[in-house]
């Protein structure tokens, strides 16, 4: 294994702090409670996850997009020997495999997760949406898990694994409308069926309801991780997860609203939350 120069290394978690700063929405309010080497390799895997992510969602042809794709898969080769092709983000994705160990194997999974976009999926099933959501969002959990544990998940990769998927089900529902206009449906065929809801992007009341206690029921599931963290750790996943339950409940309470505009928090109340995440642990 090559060892990267200190000063490479520090540069490359600034690089992909940056990143996270400005793209995490969400997580980023979570990330910031936890120490500083614990941080940087969140931002790490975000800084990845971000860039596999936007190959997804860019405009051009999907031969080109999974081409992409695939030169991320072989990009995982440096996590292993440490290599550096001068790419920050991958300096500091091998950083962090080497200090949490953190499961290539969840790279990888992400990486199928938005496979699955190019090529345009639907899903019948609720259990084919799910493995969709743990390819996306559960490999993310999993990947966290390794940090806050440093690479001993202890039986519990499951539970971070039910946390993303619940995030995942949460984002669905939220982005119904912007998805349908990117000409993606991510709600079971069989759901759609059920509450007789043809006419995309429009869905019924129910139906969202319907697949907001679904999403509940992953998070009350998932939530017993928080149990075996350490209080760091904790505070981050109640953080990260308090600001997507608010927007579940918001989407719960006014589920027609999600037609009319994607639904989020201020940063004042995802700060409130975090904070709140702090405080009730350390209490």
């Amino acid at each position: 294994m090559i060892t990267m120069p200190a000063l490479e290394v520090e540069h490359a978690y600034r690089a992909c702090e940056d990143i996270t700063r400005a793209a995490a929405a969400n997580f980023y309010y979570g990330i910031r409670l936890l120490p500083r080497e614990k941080r940087q390799a969140m931002s790490a895997v975000y800084a990845f996850a971000r860039r596999v992510d936007d190959i997804g969602d860019e405009d051009g042809e999907a031969s080109a997009k999974l081409d992409a794709l695939d030169a991320e898969r072989a990009s995982l080769i440096t996590v292993v020997d440490g290599a550096s092709p001068g790419d920050p983000v991958a300096v500091a994705l091998a950083d962090a495999h080497r200090r949490f160990g953190i499961p290539l194997a969840a790279l990888h999974l992400l990486i199928d997760g938005v496979e699955l976009d190019v090529r345009d999926t639907r899903y019948e099933t609720f259990d084919d949406l799910v493995v969709y959501c743990r390819d996306v969002a559960g490999s993310i959990g999993r990947l966290c898990l390794a940090i806050f544990t440093g690479g001993d998940a202890n039986g519990h990769a499951q539970l971070a694994d039910d946390l993303g998927v619940a995030m995942q089900l949460t984002n669905i529902l939220r982005d119904v409308r912007e998805d349908y206009e990117r000409g993606r449906v991510y709600l079971p065929a069989e759901d759609l069926r059920r509450f007789k809801c043809s006419a995309l992007p429009d869905v019924s009341p129910e139906l969202v309801r319907f697949e907001a206690q679904r999403a509940s029921e992953w998070f009350d599931r998932g939530l017993r991780l928080v149990d075996v963290l350490d209080s760091r750790s904790a505070s981050c996943v109640l953080a990260m997860t308090g600001i997507y339950r608010r927007i579940l409940e918001r989407i719960t309470r006014e589920p027609t609203e999600i037609l009319q505009r994607r639904i989020s928090l201020p940063p004042w109340e995802k700060a409130w939350v975090a904070a709140q995440s702090l405080a009730g642990v350390r209490s």
